[in-house]
């Protein structure tokens, strides 16, 4: 079977973060929640990488010396973001496939979430997370002001 939900329009860009799950089971409602933890998993992967390779790059021209502290702050930052129900997380689509051979559904599910979203409530996470003291809350909120205002540019350009 030739999965669905390829190419670009599946794709993260510079607007979006976007991820497909699959799940297999033999129960339709098992299958579908294999896929949604499976297309999340990977979202928050994606989202954790990035903020990682921004909070690195920001910190090496800072010469940040508590730099490793920020960032351990971002990744468990990206982690509360990811377990908290996100209102601006989308579903793209679903598929459901059910094999007569196996007799196993197959569900295929692709969400998004705009950049620009998850940052501001990132930031919002940050204002108010007690392990964050004041003088890191202030570099991670730098470091997102810049991304949110590059995902706002290129919010601007479509």
């Amino acid at each position: 079977m030739k999965e669905p939900f390829q190419g670009n329009a599946y794709e993260s860009n510079n607007r979006f973060w976007r991820s497909t799950g699959k799940g297999v089971s033999s129960q339709d409602n098992i299958a579908r929640s294999k896929a949604d933890l499976d297309a999340k998993a990977q979202l928050g992967g994606q989202v954790n990488t990035t903020m990682k390779q921004v909070a690195d790059q920001y910190l090496g021209q800072t010469e940040n010396e508590k730099g490793a502290d920020v960032a351990d702050k971002f990744q468990s930052l990206v982690r509360q973001t990811m377990n908290t129900n996100i209102s601006d997380l989308r579903k793209m689509d679903e598929k459901k496939f059910f094999n007569d051979k196996t007799n196993e559904y197959t569900v295929f599910i692709a969400y998004e979430i705009k950049k620009n979203a998850m940052l501001r409530f990132m930031k919002k996470q940050a204002k108010t997370d007690k392990t964050i003291d004041e003088r890191q809350r202030e570099v991670i909120e730098k470091i997102l002001d810049e991304e949110i205002e590059k995902a706002d540019a290129a919010d601007k350009e479509d």
